[in-house]
């Protein structure tokens, strides 16, 4: 630990040496204020002990110019009227949601102004929605605009965060035609009230990049990932949490287009930010883990994708209720790990997990639902079951066929499940019509490198053969 006397104030960054008051003599004590920052300068595992880490830290002082960019940065984001107001915001930030709620529900109690009412309406929506309570969201969010358009026009600048939220809410429901147009009205607001390189113009453009990507637009969504990406790098500090979630997004959308080393890159970097800027135990930096498993599940390198999932699903079961989609999502990639690794009986466990809280907390139409059932519906499909496999498959593909757009990529995995179900029970020119189908779909949305559409013209090769 460094403590350089000459870059710091005692005033505002008070220690004091307490070795002569220790109960351990040898021990050199030094006593923090508790709002101390220290920069972390290094970390190096033990050499004589592989469970020890030694960290090396440097205390900060007021005249850190990374530290104060980052502190103004934190001070503008946070939302509220008071400090209380802005506590509660604090809170959701670093994903103390229980707390939060305790908070808001107390000051919901104790308020007479309607505006002040509007507003932790507001945040309560943006809370259950982090919890996974996605309708509860939506009518906390509707209860907020209710009170707003009483005094304010459609397109006023303070409706623009609400919009966003009612579209995020949607998104997570799978409802994208809805999050679109929430997210568009957001969008409008804001380019009319906003300097073109502001940070919340960049939200919006990644909101809407992030639809277009659940959608299976994989150009349209680097299209306005790359719009938020370029705005984020003008306008915040280089460790800040917002650019993580840039490179994130791009990460994700050469993922889904079969770009893997691509992927791995963006979410490297994305990950060295959120290790520096976010606690340990913070859900969004068990996404990032899981986004890095996810990519080396796809490079076939299992171990490694393991051991990421593992980390990330750590996190998730202390930060998240039971109950929370996130954590069917982990449970569901390591599942998907031990089914490429041909450990049928685990993955089927992970999957029926993951499938039991998408239940509860999805509704009955929502793509990870379909998700699930497809999971599963593969298992007994490589387990010979067949029958099974096709009953899980019809449950899936009715459901994508209903929320998803006819050139979805996972429509087409569907059609790609019932060719190889068929194919192996005999069935070969009800096999070659959906694997037909499946190409047809990939041409449209898949660019033409990407290893499945070699796959599928490879199967559909096979069963001609078998004609």
């Amino acid at each position: 630990m460094t403590i350089d006397p000459s870059t710091i104030s005692a005033a505002t960054t008070p220690f004091a040496l307490i070795d002569e008051y220790s109960a351990i003599e040898t021990e050199k004590e030094i006593l923090f204020s508790m709002h101390t920052v220290f920069r972390v300068d290094d970390i190096k595992q033990s050499v004589s002990n592989s469970r020890l880490w030694k960290v090396q830290l440097s205390l900060t002082g007021d005249n850190d110019p990374e530290l104060a960019s980052l502190t103004q940065n934190i001070k503008g984001e946070l939302f509220g009227s008071t400090r209380w107001h802005q506590l509660g915001h604090l809170m959701l930030k670093v994903g103390h949601y229980n707390q939060a709620e305790e908070l808001y529900n107390e000051l919901l109690k104790n308020t007479s102004s309607g505006s002040d009412r509007a507003d932790i309406y507001h945040m309560l929506g943006f809370l259950k929605n982090n919890k996974g309570q996605y309708q509860e969201a939506v009518s906390f969010y509707e209860k907020s605009l209710e009170i707003k358009r009483k005094t304010l026009p459609e397109d006023h600048s303070s409706l623009a965060p609400t919009y966003t939220e009612i579209g995020r809410a949607y998104n997570n429901m799978g409802d994208y035609s809805k999050a679109l147009e929430f997210y568009e009205k957001a969008l409008k607001i804001k380019e009319k009230a906003l300097p073109p390189n502001h940070p919340d113009l960049a939200t919006s453009y990644n909101n809407i990049g992030l639809v277009y990507n659940n959608m299976g637009d994989y150009s349209k969504a680097l299209e306005f990932y790359e719009k938020a990406h370029k705005i984020r790098e003008k306008a915040l500090p280089p460790n800040h949490p917002d650019l993580a979630q840039s490179y994130n997004n791009i990460g994700l959308v050469y993922n889904n287009m079969g770009d893997y080393s691509k992927t791995l890159e963006f979410y490297e970097k994305a990950h060295k930010i959120s290790e520096k800027a976010l606690p340990s135990n913070h859900p969004h930096l068990a996404t990032s883990y899981n986004n890095i498993g996810g990519v080396y599940n796809n490079m076939g390198n299992y171990s490694k994708a393991l051991e990421f999932h593992e980390k990330s699903h750590q996190i998730y079961e202390k930060a998240l209720p039971p109950n929370h989609p996130d954590l069917a999502t982990s449970y569901n990639n390591i599942g998907l790990v031990y089914y490429y690794m041909g450990n049928y009986s685990k993955a089927l466990e992970f999957y029926e997990k993951a499938l039991k809280i998408r239940e509860k907390a999805l509704p009955p139409n929502h793509p990870d639902l379909a998700q699930s059932y497809n999971n599963i519906g593969a298992v007994y499909n490589n387990m010979g079951d067949y029958s099974k496999a096709l009953e899980f498959h019809e449950k899936s593909h009715k459901i994508y066929e209903k929320a998803l757009p006819p050139n979805h990529p996972d429509l087409a995995i569907s059609y790609w499940h019932f060719g190889s179900i068929n194919e192996k029970m005999h069935k070969y020119s009800e096999a070659l019509s959906f694997l037909e189908k499946t190409l047809s779909i990939f041409k449209k949305s898949l660019p033409s490198s990407h290893p499945h559409i070699q796959s599928v013209r490879n199967a559909i090769d096979n069963v001609k053969k078998k004609m």
